[in-house]
């Protein structure tokens, strides 16, 4: 349990490099040198650009939320005077990252099945003869299905299909060219989990009014959702009446390049807008339409349907973003113990010093080897001179009037091999102690 408890422990801690400054003038010159070849790329891309010093989340999470308004009438000769809603204009109706707006159509109405002639402008449906219209042979890129005949009348094949088929062509001038003051609202979460930070690009307020009448606009309105959609083509270089009649495709780029050492007010979102669908090698290519069909029951319960050619504009919203966080820089410089980490983070080594005890080491070295010669001849001699002091003792003459053994007083055995007793010895009315010494056999 120990071992576990101190393993979970440990991921609380926080794991960072060491460095050791070597203080070489050789190898620091040749270091500046290289400093100097790359500081453009140090200073301009990854400091300045990248601001590499940061922990960077990439892995965004983000909604999209679209919503459109605007109405306009219409008065054509296939189906007369119509009005037209954003349930009628927008596919898909509920808004989402990817969105259609009609502003220019072709109506073929009161469609019903049956056998009519192949669209001239169709190159599979033409024929000279009925060969050419092999029964039960679908039309490539056609409307139907050949039935075996070939009609002169109109120089193509018999088909079973919708009919009849779309014949008219597209209008010069957009149907719904006042879609130009539509307006479209974008509402936009992101979320970097790693930093636990999300933000939207919607204003904090409690006034209701607000979103009802403010505009988009990047210095005053940065935080209004609401695009008018003139203005909105305007920034991809285009003029909208002329993308409106033959449709196109554009690009909305929502970027949160968020630095969350700074306050969550810094963290904005930037918008770009560009053309999609534009090939400057190949015009034919540009532009944007679909079909679709509304189905209706007649009295008699049969069906029948109107045919929507639609041109409008495409709308693509895409979403990029990254967030990024110091660690080192708050740990090195930002906390109480700021002073601690950096000695423990950074060593630094000094060549000259670190030679200079290397030196002073070796000299100490050969002052001990010098001195230990001296030292043992030192103690022989102190050794030698002990034993002759010893011996003198031991052979010193006694004081007069007394025995030998009483007056020459204690001596210390060369001999280890000797024993020593005490005897303890009367002479007239003081005791004294007399020691002799004997051979160890």
């Amino acid at each position: 349990m120990a071992g576990w408890g101190g393993f979970f422990v440990s991921l609380l801690n926080y794991k960072t490099e060491k460095y050791v400054i070597a203080e070489n003038r050789r190898i620091g010159i040749l270091f500046r040198l290289y400093q100097l070849a790359v500081l453009g790329y140090i200073i301009g891309w990854v400091f300045i650009v990248k601001k590499g010093y940061q922990e960077r989340e990439e892995a965004i999470q983000t909604s999209v939320i679209t919503k459109l308004k605007g109405v306009t009438r219409t008065n054509t000769s296939e189906s007369g005077p119509y009005l037209w809603s954003a349930e009628d204009y927008v596919i898909p109706p509920n808004g989402e990252q990817v969105f259609f707006i009609i502003t220019n159509y072709i109506e073929t109405p009161n469609q019903r099945l049956g056998f009519c002639a192949e669209s001239f402008k169709v190159p599979d449906g033409r024929c000279q003869s009925d060969d050419d219209c092999l029964e039960g042979e679908s039309v490539i890129a056609g409307n139907g299905i050949k039935t075996g005949l070939c009609l002169n009348s109109t120089g193509t094949c018999e088909i079973h299909a919708w009919c009849p088929v779309e014949h008219s062509k597209r209008p010069l001038e957009p149907l719904l060219n006042e879609a130009e003051n539509f307006t479209i609202y974008i509402k936009n979460f992101i979320r970097f989990p790693k930093f636990e930070f999300s933000k939207s690009n919607v204003l904090e307020t409690s006034d209701e009014s607000y979103l009802k009448t403010c505009s988009y606009e990047k210095e005053n309105h940065p935080y209004c959702p609401i695009f008018r959609l003139r203005d909105l083509v305007s920034s991809t270089g285009h003029d909208f009446q002329d993308m409106a009649g033959k449709g196109g495709s554009v690009g909305i780029l929502i970027e949160w390049y968020c630095d969350l050492d700074k306050d969550s007010s810094k963290c904005n979102p930037q918008y770009s807008f560009t053309r999609l669908d534009m090939d400057l090698n190949n015009s034919v290519t540009s532009g944007y339409n679909f079909r679709y069909a509304r189905y209706y029951k007649d009295q008699n319960g049969e069906t029948f349907r109107t045919l929507y050619k639609v041109y409008g504009i495409r709308f693509d919203i895409m979403i990029n973003g990254q967030g990024a966080f110091v660690c080192d820089m708050i740990l090195l410089y930002m906390m109480n113990t700021s002073s601690f980490y950096r000695d423990r983070k950074f060593e630094i080594i000094n060549f000259k010093k670190e030679q200079s005890k290397q030196k002073d080491l070796k000299a100490s070295q050969r002052d001990r080897r010098a001195r230990k010669p001296g030292a043992e001849k030192d103690a022989g001699n102190s050794i030698k001179i002990q034993q002759e002091t010893e011996v003198a003792v031991e052979r010193s003459p006694p004081e007069e009037n007394q025995p030998y053994a009483e007056k020459r007083g204690l001596t210390v055995p060369r001999n280890t091999g000797q024993r020593y007793s005490s005897v303890l010895a009367k002479q007239g009315t003081a005791p004294k102690h007399h020691i002799t010494f004997s051979s160890h056999n």
